[in-house]
């Protein structure tokens, strides 16, 4: 069991921030990625069509034969999660529940969050955060153009950041002190979103609470490989061309084993 490949699946290739973070720390392990490229996005689409494509992602990645499967979107966390445990016969990680936890440590109570439609429409983060800490104010706001700008390479560009400075308005007014990066994606505004909300403002990366989850339940349950020399591959379901090029520059690396699968 130990040296079954941890299972990643994404409508896209926000997914491979969280696939870098569990490379980070558990550099042992193997890890097989699914992009569902040819139905992203999911953030817009509608909850039985979420849970439909998800249902389908991890089905691929079971019959792999993955010990662990890491729901690494947001939205099909948000709304897919308790029906893939209920599915499955193997543990199952999402990313709302680990950034949630991290949030609920906000010194002043005052939590933003910000997603996808799907993800901040759901209503997951207000109600995780809620369950960890009944008092805290939370404020949600939607930011769609923060994918195509992360997926351009402008994260870093002035429109990025007049973009934020235009969606984070109800933020700052609501004076926060902590905000969740509530979309895969978003890790990479982490520079602009400090030169709008300043450093006072913790930012929370789901990505990597993910990664410290997926260790922790490895040690409480002995899932860990022995060996060294982890390696990663990659499925996608439309032509790989443009999430082999996005993919290198999210990761910072070659991506060389991307291979088109149909699924469903």
């Amino acid at each position: 069991m130990q040296d079954r490949s941890i299972g990643i699946f994404d409508s896209g290739v926000g997914g491979l921030t969280v696939l870098k973070e569990i490379a980070s720390l558990l550099p042992r392990e193997n890890l097989v990625y699914l992009g569902d490229t040819a139905r992203v996005p999911y953030g817009t689409k509608s909850v039985e069509t979420v849970q439909r494509y998800a249902l389908e992602a991890a089905e691929f990645l079971v019959d792999y034969g993955v010990k662990l499967l890491v729901v690494a979107c947001n939205t099909a966390s948000a709304v897919a999660l308790p029906l893939l445990r209920e599915r499955f016969q193997l543990p199952v990680i999402g990313v709302i529940e680990p950034g949630a936890r991290r949030a609920a440590q906000s010194r002043n109570h005052r939590i933003g969050v910000i997603g996808t439609e799907g993800t901040i429409n759901s209503n997951r983060y207000p109600e995780a955060i809620h369950a960890l800490l009944p008092g805290a104010q939370v404020s949600s706001v939607s930011c769609p153009l923060f994918v195509p700008l992360a997926e351009e390479g402008w994260a870093e560009h002035e429109i990025a950041r007049l973009t934020a400075m235009e969606y984070l308005q109800p933020l700052a007014a609501a004076q926060i002190d902590t905000l969740v990066l509530g979309c895969t994606h978003y890790p990479l505004f982490r520079n602009t979103l400090r030169q709008v909300l300043g450093d006072a403002v913790t930012l929370v990366d789901s990505a990597e609470e993910t990664a410290k989850s997926v260790q922790q339940l490895f040690q409480q349950q002995g899932l860990e490989r022995s060996e060294r020399g982890g390696r990663s591959v990659f499925f996608v379901t439309d032509v790989p061309a443009r999430f082999i090029r996005v993919g290198e520059a999210f990761l910072g690396t070659n991506l060389a084993l991307v291979e088109q699968v149909q699924i469903g």
